[in-house]
Parts: C-alpha cells; structure tokens; sequence
C-alpha cells in the first residue's frame, strides 16, 4: 500500500504552513493509519514527525447536461494528513522538480 499519494500545495494549505513552518498536508490512502503515515512521512522525507492529524473528504457530487440529458457522477473520497515536524526542521516539496 502506497501511503503518501501526493503533497497538498493549494492557497490554504500554503496559509498554514506560512503560520505554523513546521507543519505540511499530504494526501494519504483512504486505510492508512496515523502510525503508518507517520513513518511514511519520516522516510520519504528524513525529519522526525511530531504529530499526525487526518479528515476523510466524501468526493463532490458532479452533474453534467449531456445531449443525452442530465448525467450525475462523484469524485473519489480521499483522505488529507496534516504532519507537524520537529522545530527547526523542514520538508521541500520542490526540490525533486
């Protein structure tokens, strides 16, 4: 099972980092577990994790008008991990780019 999916880099995620340096939102698989991301979280990115918060998201309900009438679809649930790392150390999601 692949626990990190991707780094969240939307405005409000970037909101918090700017006000807590030290914490950083991940998307995570739906049956990860706090401990399992934890880890993850320390060896992907070498810095030690003080804590793990997750929210399960239910996906937005979508409706398009087609010629063939109405058709109505869902997004993926997902889940989000907000880490919080050690003070002085930090995790850069740009320099694999």
């Amino acid at each position: 099972m692949d626990i990190l999916i991707k780094p969240l880099i939307t405005e409000k995620m970037t909101a918090v980092t700017e006000k807590f340096p030290n914490r950083y939102g991940f998307v995570v698989d739906k049956r990860a577990r706090k401990p399992q991301i934890k880890k993850a979280v320390e060896e992907m990115y070498d810095v030690n994790v003080e804590s793990v918060q997750t929210m399960n998201f239910l996906g937005k309900r979508q409706v398009r008008y087609t010629k063939t009438g109405f058709r109505e679809g869902r997004k993926n649930n997902f889940k989000k991990a907000i880490v919080t790392v050690a003070e002085g150390e930090n995790i850069d999601f740009y320099s694999n780019i």
